[in-house]
């Protein structure tokens, strides 16, 4: 087990270097630049801003300046907030972030199981048909869009719950849940389904009826173990997307997260902002996929013996 943790560790560092690398030389191809804005500057003090961030030194250099010092875990100063750096932007937004990832794949975890183990139970049946309709539609309508159906629906015409904002009150973070975590619930729906399926047709599961078990305990204690494998092998990218997808959600209801300054940072040309987010955000994808693999391991016998060998 821990060689595979071992592998898989060291199979991320050339994941993540590769993102470094990609994302530090295209932001910079991107048109304008960090210090372009209507409102003009001398050439004396734009030579002096690039020389304070090093972007006069060619491309190369500026590289492996920007590596060196992110190896001592610096993401650098922000060009669009010049006192502050990026690492206290990252750790300022991403707690409302991960918040809201927290609440969006406890809802997409509680509804897509329940409407999954619910179809297996009747297959190509109504109670299949529906909980799996309404899962597609789940996968096809965007965030963008269903975040404004939520607000017209709930926050205008019914004035049940706030439009935008991140309190204190469960009715603020409700609505940015649903939204973001509504396609997850869905994929997670499909793949519980099927996993249901396939198990539910094992013969260990004709054994524990026979002996006369409750169905209720057949597929409390038998059947979920090994139907939810693809869940769990599902969650850890799942997650990791909740977080780096949010910034949408984030947008439409005004939430103060990662999101927010990740596009500032894009409009703006902040390069260390763009790449220090992107850097933390690709970290976690790969920690969440590594997390995940290590769960479905313990989960499946067979693979815990592969990883033996």
């Amino acid at each position: 087990m821990w060689r595979f943790v071992g592998l898989r560790t060291l199979q991320a560092i050339p994941v993540i270097l590769t993102v470094i690398t990609v994302t530090f030389f295209l932001v910079r191809a991107a048109p304008g630049g960090p210090f372009s804005s209507e409102k003009a500057v001398s050439d004396q003090v734009r030579a002096a801003l690039e020389a304070q961030y090093r972007l006069d030194l060619p491309a190369y250099q500026q590289y492996f300046s920007y590596m060196a010092d992110l190896f001592q875990g610096d993401f650098g100063p922000s060009f669009n907030f010049p006192s502050r750096s990026v690492n206290e932007l990252i750790f300022q937004g991403f707690p409302v972030t991960l918040e809201l990832g927290l609440y969006a794949m406890l809802i997409a975890v509680l509804i897509g199981i329940v409407a999954g183990v619910f179809a297996s139970l009747k297959p190509n049946t109504l109670q299949d048909y529906m909980p799996m309709s309404l899962a597609m539609i789940g996968i096809c309508m965007p965030s963008f869009l269903l975040g404004p159906v939520l607000v017209l629906v709930f926050g205008i015409w019914l004035d049940w719950l706030p439009v935008s904002g991140w309190g204190n009150s469960a009715g603020d973070k409700l609505l940015p849940s649903i939204t973001l975590g509504a396609m997850y619930a869905a994929y997670i729906a499909r793949l519980s389904r099927s996993g249901m399926l396939e198990v539910l047709s094992q013969d260990y599961l004709r054994t524990a009826r026979a002996k006369g078990l409750p169905e209720y305990i057949v597929i409390l204690k038998h059947a979920l173990r090994g139907g939810l494998l693809p869940v769990v092998a599902y969650l850890g990218p799942a997650f990791a997307g909740l977080l780096s997808g949010s910034f949408v959600v984030e947008t439409v209801f005004q939430i103060p997260g990662l999101g927010r300054f990740y596009v500032q940072a894009a409009f703006n040309r902040d390069y260390t902002m763009i790449l220090g987010t992107t850097v933390f955000l690709a970290t976690l994808i790969v920690v969440f996929n590594l997390l995940s693999d290590i769960l479905s391991a313990w989960l499946n016998p067979r693979l815990r013996y592969q990883f033996r060998k």
